[in-house]
């Protein structure tokens, strides 16, 4: 059943939720999207070199993406889930790890070569995306890449049953995410609606490859 939260913290929603759900979730996504994150996993490590800066908004408990990334480079995983953060910590050592809200990080300008966002944004409150993708671009290295998944289609403040818990989904078309990115500074490499079935129904993301303009 889907509902509205304009009554209630979204970001509360999200943290609550994937605290409840780790373990379930960390589960969940080695049987869900497996092909599409590898993917995108795999277009950073054949496209930076070894040691490079990469940030992770959205990590999760850092099983598989993160563990991938760190064997290779210099990581920095974001998750606004004490949860997940814990079993990050776990699961992947040689990393760095911030429990917070991404949209109210500080990094110095220029400082990550890649910022990855697999699944992530669409749990941010669309009004912030614009200002979030700004920063990424800020936080960035001239040339550095963004690789990320955004909705593709709108979604007005949903919460939903997910995994067993309320769940908090909210993002514009494919169209107004192009522009986003694009007005936050980047040079559109790639953009491709990838669907797979996820908890028994069909759904769509928007991927996108950048590069800082």
């Amino acid at each position: 059943m889907k509902s509205h939260a304009s009554k209630i913290d979204p970001k509360e929603i999200v943290q609550k939720g994937y605290d409840q759900i780790a373990e379930k979730y960390t589960e969940w996504t080695k049987t869900v999207r497996i092909e599409e994150r590898e993917r995108y996993t795999d277009f950073i490590l054949n496209n930076l070199e070894k040691g490079s800066k990469v940030l992770e908004l959205g990590c999760g408990s850092g099983d598989p993406t993160t563990v991938r990334l760190a064997e290779r480079f210099s990581v920095t995983g974001v998750d606004i889930s004490q949860q997940q953060i814990k079993f990050a910590k776990r699961n992947v050592p040689q990393a760095t790890f911030i429990q917070g809200d991404m949209t109210r990080l500080t990094f110095p300008a220029a400082v990550f070569d890649a910022v990855v966002a697999f699944y992530s944004i669409t749990h941010v409150p669309r009004k912030q995306h614009a200002g979030l993708l700004t920063s990424v671009a800020n936080w960035l290295k001239p040339g550095g890449l963004f690789v990320g998944s955004m909705s593709s289609g709108p979604l007005i403040d949903c919460v939903e049953n997910w995994l067993g818990t309320p769940m908090y989904f909210n993002g514009y078309d494919a169209g107004t995410n192009l522009r986003i990115v694009k007005n936050a500074g980047f040079e559109i490499l790639s953009d491709k609606l990838e669907t797979a079935e996820d908890s028994g129904k069909l759904v769509t993301f928007l991927w996108i490859i950048a590069r800082k303009s």
